[in-house]
């Protein structure tokens, strides 16, 4: 096909998927309210309204019907096993919000999913392109690929707290991947860009800005987003490997750093309250409320807030991130860690301070 109507589809299938789930939500809220399915505020949750937690289910339909309706356009194998691991993390997602879901159940179909990618889809990583001068093996390959698919399900699923933060995560970390496919050339991972991204905008303005429709995207969406995450930062790391180069109008030497840097957000935060967890004894998926986000609203940030400076710290890393693109992988690793750790525990540091400063007040006004 011409690359000019290919690169058209995009803007069109922004549009598709954002017009599906715009129109969808007010039809699944009815649904929610009529059958009473929704989100009851608990001592762990930040709303202290019942909201339906279902917002995920207009962003798969949006995205699988306007996805399906442009994959025979790409000669790429992998998508039946693409869309076969988003039927099953659906389907656990699903539940998740109408049911409850036990969480050994939730992460048994998450590796069932990574499976089905890794093993017969392929999408895996076979170079760490200088990382530590390692090379994996075919099963190591399988290993690792597995167990960074359910990380990165599991971060975005965590990070998921607040109003407008998956969902900006999502349309910000797909984007920056994006952009390095486009301007090389390659089309596919643009489109299923523009795809999920139109139906998590059109989600967001019910999330966000809606008084009277609100909804949340629960597990179905926040699931559905880490899945596609991973599986477009794999395709990133094994389209810029060394051996690749030559067919690449532009290059990078640190691909698997890179993406960890535009991935920032759901990797340090999952990172970070999995340690606290398990510095305390606790299981890693035990709930809590030490996210990020959560640090955040303490220090009275409102949900809107939240999410931009998260987003705009995000941003930053993946500018960081390009720019360093070729300062090698193990070297931008390190530095995107550490830098990472840095700046996710300065609303920690803010608490101690803000709490510092009341109890110095309260002390003045007990001598008076």
């Amino acid at each position: 096909m011409n690359p000019y109507i290919i690169k058209l589809l995009i803007p069109i299938t922004f549009i598709i998927s954002f017009i599906i789930v715009f129109f969808s939500i007010p039809t699944i809220l009815r649904v929610a309210h009529s059958k009473n399915l929704f989100d009851e505020p608990n001592k762990r949750s930040i709303h202290k309204t019942r909201v339906p937690t279902l917002g995920g289910l207009a962003i798969f339909i949006g995205f699988m019907f306007t996805y399906s309706l442009f994959i025979d356009i790409f000669e790429f194998t992998q998508i039946p096993y693409l869309i076969s691991a988003l039927l099953i993390i659906f389907g656990i997602g699903i539940k998740d919000d109408i049911l409850v879901t036990a969480p050994l159940v939730k992460l048994i179909g998450q590796i069932i999913a990574a499976f089905i990618i890794v093993g017969p889809g392929e999408i895996r990583i076979t170079d760490f392109q200088g990382f530590f001068g390692l090379q994996p093996t075919e099963m190591g390959s399988v290993i690792f690929s597995m167990i960074f698919v359910v990380f990165i399900i599991n971060g975005f699923n965590l990070i998921d707290g607040v109003d407008g933060l998956a969902a900006l995560t999502g349309v910000i970390t797909i984007f920056s991947f994006s952009i390095w496919f486009y301007i090389n050339d390659s089309f596919h991972i643009p489109i299923l860009c523009a795809t999920l991204s139109g139906g998590l905008l059109a989600f967001s303005y019910f999330n966000v800005f809606s008084a009277n429709q609100k909804i949340f995207m629960g597990d179905t969406g926040s699931l559905m987003i880490g899945l596609l995450m991973a599986v477009v930062s794999i395709k990133f790391i094994e389209f810029n490997k060394p051996i690749n180069h030559s067919a690449l109008t532009h290059t990078m030497m640190s691909a698997p750093s890179v993406a960890a840097g535009i991935l920032i957000v759901p990797i340090i935060d999952t990172l970070r309250v999995f340690f606290l967890r398990l510095s305390k004894g606790l299981s890693p998926f035990t709930a809590d409320k030490n996210h990020i986000h959560h640090r955040l609203l303490t220090l009275g940030f409102s949900h809107l807030q939240i999410s931009a400076i998260i987003g705009g710290v995000n941003i930053f890393f993946v500018l960081l991130s390009y720019y360093l693109r070729n300062l090698g992988t193990l070297k931008l690793m390190l530095l995107l860690l550490l830098l990472g750790i840095l700046v996710s525990y300065f609303p920690s540091w803010a608490i101690i301070y803000k709490m510092k400063k009341i109890n110095k007040q309260k002390r003045k006004r007990q001598k008076v």
